[in-house]
């Protein structure tokens, strides 16, 4: 299971993301990045980041480490910002944070090789991410390494339960992903992670996602039931990858040669501190 700490204070909110996640100190001396399940994004945005987040970790993929945060509501009334202190009021109880990477930058692509291009590229489709382009990296450079972020917008078909039993074999847009022009190495990523995502492996990722955030879904007797209906639809996705891999292998293949990943290169104001 995820390790549990406590918020003892909330630092600076981060304004880059919609659901308004904060810099926060917790009782183990560490800092982290919250996302709170009062935000308007709720629950499912934590389960979709614990989810594919500790699926991405299982494949050997960089993610920062992932905890519970017990935020109680008496922290609300220290902070100037009133639309802080109503997401603090709202947000009792468990909430998800990752550990804060300082120093860290926005992704230059050209940090990618091909080899975690394709792996990265292949997760993304996977789990449907929509949050991984040009546009909106979410990747960091730390340490001189990529690293992956903010995977709320993956699994979105847990918006819409009956909607859901077409998600195994959805295309991927795949156009305006972030590494298309580092010549991701999809074969070869299928061939290394499709093997490992196994229903056995699946279970033991959304066993991670806290029962509370599972609890009274419609449509399900319980949390058991909704962990299952996770572990079955990824499980037949991947064994569906012959319907949706090819869309993707296209749009790589398209990608003009000259192309070029776009350069970010700036400091991330919502992951604070100077570059190292």
């Amino acid at each position: 299971m995820l390790s549990h700490v406590r918020a003892t204070r909330y630092v600076t909110p981060l304004r880059e993301g919609g659901s308004l996640p904060g810099l926060v100190e917790a009782d183990d001396l560490g800092t982290y990045v919250v996302k709170f399940h009062g935000a308007g994004q709720g629950r499912k945005t934590l389960v979709a980041e614990v989810v594919t987040g500790e699926l991405a970790r299982a494949l050997g993929l960089p993610v920062p480490r992932l905890v519970t945060v017990d935020v109680d509501p008496a922290l609300a009334p220290g902070e100037p910002d009133e639309e802080v202190q109503d997401l603090l009021r709202a947000s009792p109880g468990l909430n998800l944070g990752m550990d804060f990477l300082p120093g860290s930058l926005d992704l230059d692509a050209a940090w990618v090789d091909p080899g975690t291009a394709g792996r990265v590229l292949f997760l993304d489709a996977l789990v449907g991410n929509v949050d991984r382009s040009w546009r909106n990296p979410n990747m960091l450079l730390w340490h001189r390494g990529p690293w992956l972020i903010d995977h709320g917008a993956t699994l979105t078909f847990h918006h819409h339960w009956p909607g859901a039993q077409g998600f195994p074999t959805r295309p991927y847009d795949a156009r305006d992903h972030l590494l298309l022009g580092r010549d991701p190495e999809l074969a070869a990523a299928e061939a290394a992670l499709a093997p490992r995502v196994t229903p056995e492996l699946l279970t033991e990722v959304v066993a991670q996602v806290p029962e509370r955030w599972l609890a009274d879904e419609p449509g399900f007797t319980g949390p058991a039931e909704v962990r299952a209906s996770y572990v079955r639809l990824l499980g037949e996705r991947v064994a569906a990858r012959g319907t949706w891999l090819p869309g993707v292998a296209e749009a790589v293949a398209a990608v003009p040669a000259e192309r070029t990943a776009p350069v970010v290169g700036r400091a991330r104001p919502g992951w604070l501190g100077p570059a190292q």
